[in-house]
């Protein structure tokens, strides 16, 4: 008896535009005749922004320092030191922005809302799907936690060839949920709103779930359980997006709301905001599920995360703690005797000297890493692994980066030199399992990626020459 075939871009439609994937099952490999799966593994590419970024001198220290939290995926990363980004500095603009901009397109900004250039997911998006991503795709997801909000390539980080933005950015859980769900049509008095807190969205496809977790359902007793699962983890992060006041009875009682500014508030007039640890890491934490959930379940294929944006003006309270230990108690208003812009963190990089401990600046770099890990480990999961065996953090282009080597403003060098970037294998094209000082700079080293998956445009200036990067390929 054959095992029926069921397309990996299945879905269960509802009402209002709900669009609710489904997990790679055991019906949506391919097989030979003699039952050997085979690879249908679609091409993805994603770029990592964090903020403020690491000084190259404790990038050295590889994983026995703030690099620690990385330490178990590593022989699935590429660490590539002394990446230069000088060629991005502009001229009056300090490389909170300058090194921001670059990040992922190796070229200077562009004005207050424009990079220089394409960035690299954007590209590869145009080269491998020239005739578009299969219908009801989100063709380029944009999201993040960040709250510094002057100039916009502080905190999006994927652009068009012209260097636009490729995608609107989501900044709050309920709107990147509606984003890749889609959202409940609106009642008969028309208050979006209160329906879209009264009902679910798997309320409107309860009766095809009904079908493919029912006896008359072509799947196996394997899939139908791993579907009914699936479902629980939608109204689960549903439940913790949204106030919900009609729960499900086996729904999971819902956390407060957010409380976290956004919007102009998140940014007044530059000046910082009261930040605690654990309501950071809590709006973070369901971002990146959701944007994993959504890789998963192939809503998506290219975009942009951003945990904090450039020049990040945060006052950050509260205990830090990593693999069962306090690895740190932050108070930065108080640590740095300052009010206002004067006490946040950002401070501590400008503060960086190697002769020093660097102990406050350490343990905010250690916390960003340990954050960034979250989300990769969620794409490095038993659920997450593919026809061919891997998963989808081995499958895809992650490209992981930041905007300074350096926190001091006097020498954009320095400042601009030794860029911390951080990639996946994609699916073998890249060396993983090594730490590499790759001595070339960030466009060189982007457009020898872009290569490897058939790019031909290339970052940068048309009558440059290319230094092939051949070290980073498998």
């Amino acid at each position: 008896m054959t095992q029926p075939r069921i397309s990996r871009r299945t879905v269960l439609k509802g009402l209002g535009g709900i669009t609710i994937g489904l997990p790679l099952l055991e019906e949506m490999m391919l097989t030979h005749g003699w039952g050997a799966p085979v690879a249908e593994v679609p091409t993805r590419a994603f770029n990592v922004f964090f903020g403020l970024g690491i000084p190259a001198p404790l990038q050295e220290e590889g994983y026995d320092g703030v690099l620690e939290p990385l330490k178990p995926l590593k022989e699935k990363l590429l660490i590539m030191r002394h990446v230069d980004q000088v060629r991005c500095d502009e001229k009056g603009i300090n490389a909170h922005y300058d090194g921001a901009s670059g990040a992922f397109t190796a070229t200077p900004p562009n004005g207050e809302a424009k990079s220089g250039g394409a960035s690299i997911d954007q590209l590869i998006r145009r080269t491998v799907y020239q005739d578009g991503l299969p219908k009801g795709m989100v063709s380029t997801l944009v999201a993040g936690t960040f709250f510094r909000r002057s100039r916009v390539s502080r905190y999006v980080h994927s652009y068009n060839p012209d260097g636009s933005v490729a995608a609107t950015m989501q900044e709050r859980p309920r709107d990147l949920f509606d984003r890749v769900f889609g959202t409940i049509g609106s009642s008969a008095d028309g208050d979006l709103r209160k329906e879209r807190l009264k009902r679910s969205v798997l309320d409107t496809v309860v009766d095809q779930y009904k079908f493919y977790a029912g006896q008359r359902s072509p799947l196996g007793k394997n899939s139908r359980a791993k579907i009914a699962t699936h479902l629980e983890r939608i109204r689960e992060f549903e439940q913790r997006a949204y106030e919900m006041k009609d729960k499900h009875p086996l729904a999971p009682k819902a956390p407060k709301p957010s409380e976290l500014a956004h919007g102009g508030q998140a940014d007044p007039g530059g000046e910082g905001i009261d930040m605690r640890l654990g309501d950071l890491v809590e709006e973070w934490r369901l971002m990146a599920d959701l944007y994993a959930l959504a890789v998963q379940i192939d809503r998506v294929r290219f975009g942009a995360l951003t945990f904090l944006a450039a020049g990040e003006r945060l006052r950050i309270t509260g205990d830090y703690e990593y693999g069962g230990r306090k690895v740190f108690t932050f108070n930065d208003e108080k640590q740095l005797g300052k009010s206002g812009s004067a006490g946040c963190s950002h401070e501590w990089w400008h503060q960086f000297r190697e002769n020093k401990k660097n102990e406050q600046l350490r343990a905010h770099i250690h916390m960003k890493m340990r954050e960034v890990a979250y989300f990769l480990s969620l794409l490095d999961q038993p659920e997450m692994k593919e026809a061919n065996g891997r998963t989808v953090l081995e499958n895809s282009l992650i490209t992981v980066s930041t905007e300074s080597g350096d926190g001091r403003h006097s020498d954009p060098k320095r400042e601009l030199s030794g860029i911390f970037h951080a990639i996946t294998g994609a699916n073998n094209r890249f060396k993983t399992g090594k730490i590499l000082n790759v001595k070339a700079e960030g466009i060189d080293v982007y457009n020898s990626m872009l290569g490897s998956f058939g790019v031909k445009d290339r970052l940068g200036p048309n009558d440059r020459e290319h230094q092939q990067v051949d070290k980073i390929r498998a």
